[in-house]
């Protein structure tokens, strides 16, 4: 019979996700995750395999608990044509709390300007699939908020959207401010977009 771990997965996987928050998947050293965990570097290794499996939990745990919770509502049949609003307003209440968190960024953007990211195709991956989901959900929103204006015309300003967010983002860390006015712009563009507009990649 196996033996039973004498630690609790999930709680193990909410203090390195502390950690790689605050410092980065790069700058993060394992004698960090062992402080915050209380286990031994063995003991990491063992139910983790390596400081990239605990960081794929925590990646996987970020997604559930903090992306998707917001970003879902954007695609659910009955969002309406405010989701997007909402999502936005949430995001700059957010940022502007000035919560260790929110000081903190973004836990996946801020691992993307590692150069970790050049080196290690799995942690590009994992970025890639998030900025990914978030690029969906945002035209999902747009659709919602602009159904009047054409296909080509909401994948141009889906795309636009998209990007101001992820600069959001990228930036909340070191420069709050100007996070919270790419966000701004989010909303002067759904506002505002011309319906004759089109994609540059359709």
């Amino acid at each position: 019979m196996g033996r039973t771990s004498a630690f609790d997965r999930d709680d193990v996987v909410r203090a390195a996700r502390d950690v790689f928050w605050a410092r980065g998947y790069a700058e993060t050293g394992i004698g960090e995750l062992e402080q915050a965990t209380g286990l031994k570097r063995s003991s990491l290794y063992h139910a983790f395999g390596s400081k990239k499996g605990l960081f794929e939990a925590v990646v996987a745990r970020y997604l559930d608990e903090v992306v998707r919770s917001r970003i879902g509502r954007l695609h659910q049949a009955d969002a309406g044509p405010e989701a997007l609003e909402r999502y936005i307003a949430e995001m700059r209440a957010a940022i502007a709390s000035g919560t260790p968190r929110a000081q903190a960024g973004c836990l996946l953007l801020n691992a993307a300007c590692a150069p970790v990211v050049d080196d290690d195709p799995d942690v590009r991956a994992l970025v890639t699939g998030y900025t990914d989901e978030l690029r969906s959900a945002i035209a999902a929103g747009v659709d919602s908020a602009r159904p009047e204006i054409s296909a080509g015309s909401r994948a141009a300003l889906a795309e636009v959207c998209a990007s101001l967010v992820i600069a959001a983002l990228a930036v909340a860390r070191v420069d709050p401010d100007a996070a919270d006015r790419s966000l701004e712009a989010v909303l002067t563009a759904v506002a505002s977009w011309d319906a004759g507009a089109v994609s540059v990649y359709t």
